[in-house]
């Protein structure tokens, strides 16, 4: 039994294995191919924060696979009406095959993955979104080949999208370059646990050096859930980091743009940018079924 809180719940090799399956199982899709590995298996989706990409390719991925989900929303369960979270993860995982959370704090993740029987799947927390790094680096290699000893560059804010990314250093080997406004950056525990383990991660305050020669550019939303009060403050410390055609020309010129959605257009980055032709943000939307599917498949099947 698994769980997959981080990244680094995986070895590099599994983390490969993955992709992989992620690749055939798409094919099989697009091919009309019934695949149900999961047949009679039962998903529990959990969430505190709002979605749409990852409840709907949860969801589907398990439908597809021939199990079943069921969405919790902590509002509707005992869950958020003080049971203690040890308590619903003993309850739940004997009528459940897997778990996926989406929650604030990361700690709330661990501590139910600590009493659950069954799989635990970290959907997102502030900490990390590891599912999210699977689907980027399947639509990057789609596009662009092997994405090991290519360099990405992160621009904005170091939260749970740019601490996966970090993590992602260390599954499969890319150079990571990130670019944070002081008082913004990455979290400095998990940056030196990932550089112990092989992550090749940069830090810098200028967007443009990091931009330098990358392969792949990506970057969030300035204030994520739960910092909307930041948003003014936020605006002001992110103003010179915004993703425009000046910093993608810093870039190769055959390079990426991804985000994970949603998108501030005009903030973060420009209309032209995200709607342009080196974006990939929909590839990279759509993916999250394909990579959530073999992941599902990794862990349960």
């Amino acid at each position: 039994m698994r769980h997959f809180i981080s990244l680094l719940d995986i070895s590099s090799e599994e983390a490969r294995h993955i992709l992989k399956r992620a690749s055939k199982i798409k094919r099989k899709l697009l091919e009309g191919k019934e695949h149900k590995p999961l047949a009679g298996k039962t998903l529990g989706m959990i969430f505190d924060k709002a979605s749409t990409r990852t409840r709907v390719s949860f969801e589907v991925g398990m439908f597809q696979l021939g199990g079943h989900a069921l969405f919790l929303h902590s509002s509707a369960t005992q869950l958020g009406r003080g049971e203690p979270i040890e308590d619903s993860a003993r309850v739940l995982s004997r009528m459940l095959d897997g778990i996926v959370i989406r929650t604030y704090g990361h700690d709330i993740l661990q501590r139910f993955a600590s009493h659950s029987s069954v799989p635990v799947i970290n959907a997102l927390t502030d900490l990390t979104h590891p599912c999210q790094i699977l689907a980027d680096v399947f639509t990057f290699e789609e596009h662009r080949g092997p994405i090991e000893g290519k360099t990405v560059t992160w621009i904005g804010d170091g939260n749970n999208m740019a601490h996966s990314w970090i993590n992602g250093s260390v599954s499969f080997g890319y150079k990571l370059n990130i670019a944070c406004p002081e008082g913004y950056c990455p979290n400095e525990k998990l940056l030196a646990a990932a550089r112990e383990l092989g992550a090749d991660v940069t830090l810098t305050n200028d967007p443009m050096l990091a931009a330098r020669d990358a392969d792949l550019i990506t970057t969030d939303v300035w204030a994520s859930m739960g910092q909307e009060e930041e948003q003014k403050e936020r605006e002001k410390a992110f103003a010179g980091f915004q993703v425009n055609s000046k910093l993608m020309l810093e870039a190769q010129p055959d390079a990426l743009f991804m985000h994970c959605l949603p998108a501030h257009r005009g903030e973060e980055v420009t209309a032209e940018i995200i709607d342009g032709a080196q974006s990939v943000v929909w590839d990279e939307a759509g993916n999250r079924l394909h990579a959530q599917k073999a992941l599902l498949e990794f862990l349960l099947a």
